[in-house]
């Protein structure tokens, strides 16, 4: 086996830092435990941050969407990895967003 070759520290100032998220692991908690949790890390999280939520309420696949359309956040990222959710939210709102959950229909 070969070893990587070494980066010099101009190549490592040139990369921008890894994006880090915020974990949050309500795996073994039922509703509404996950998406309190995730009301309160979004309320700590500095703006732009991007935090994960750990679940395995089958329920947090329709509780965290509906919770974050009602308060303006963007969609999250949705996954099923070994049985639990990963559900990716970025903490940006937009305020023209607020409570609108459901579309009129005319």
């Amino acid at each position: 086996m070969s070893k990587p070759p070494a980066r010099s520290d101009a190549e490592a100032e040139d990369r921008p830092p890894p994006e880090t998220a915020v974990i949050v692991d309500t795996r073994g908690h039922r509703c509404p435990t996950p998406t309190l949790r995730l009301r309160r890390a979004l309320a700590a999280a500095s703006p732009g941050a991007r935090i994960v939520l750990l679940a395995d309420d089958p329920l947090a696949r329709i509780d965290v969407p509906h919770f974050l359309a009602s308060e303006g956040y963007p969609p999250a990222l949705i996954s099923d990895v070994g049985g639990a959710l990963h559900i990716t939210v970025q903490n940006q709102r937009d305020r023209d967003s607020f409570g609108k959950v459901f579309t009129a229909i005319p």
